[in-house]
């Protein structure tokens, strides 16, 4: 019961910062609002185990995988902070003024994987994940990959629209998520 106070108070932040992708679900913030909810539910399920067996290898790569996941976002956000060149979006964009930007960004992290940031999520569903594996947890899991995968395709198709010939080549010597992977 107390999870499910939490998951519904912690999903209103979530749901506020998706309001405008709820108008628009062909951009890449409505995906995104699945994958943020699904990865939220699975802290949450799993906040008991954050701790259990802590030298256990299951936690070790856990923990792993979620630092991995704080150096990306953090990387990729300073990078399109400093080199993005922000514009300011409308009161009806989707978009976050900081991701709107006007430079393709191809360095740093992101000479190596179109997206870092969705790379952050998919550590982060997945390190949560090994937290404590079930059903649930698992389905969870793969609702928030699928997510983070969709939202990686939508907004492909606006960088192709925004950057053109520019973002195909860039797509060509780069990965989605994982160096020289995936």
């Amino acid at each position: 019961m107390i999870s499910a106070v939490i998951f519904a108070i912690g999903s209103i932040p979530i749901v506020w910062l998706s309001r405008r992708s709820f108008l628009n679900p062909t951009a890449h913030g409505f995906p995104r609002f699945f994958a943020f909810e699904a990865i939220f539910a699975l802290m949450v399920l799993n906040a008991p185990h954050w701790f259990e067996n802590a030298l256990g290898t299951r936690q070790l790569v856990s923990w792993l995988l979620l630092v991995v996941s704080v150096v990306l976002v953090v990387w990729g956000v300073l990078l399109l902070r400093r080199l993005g060149r922000s514009r300011p979006t409308t009161v009806a964009s989707p978009e976050f003024e900081w991701e709107n930007t006007e430079a393709l960004v191809t360095t740093g992290i992101y000479c190596y994987i179109r997206h870092p940031m969705y790379s952050a999520l998919l550590f982060l569903a997945w390190g949560a994940l090994l937290k404590s594996v079930s059903i649930i947890t698992l389905v969870l899991a793969g609702v928030a990959t699928l997510a983070v995968v969709a939202t990686a395709w939508a907004e492909e198709v606006e960088n192709v629209t925004r950057f053109g010939q520019e973002y195909r080549d860039y797509m060509k010597r780069t990965r989605r998520f994982v160096p020289f992977l995936f």
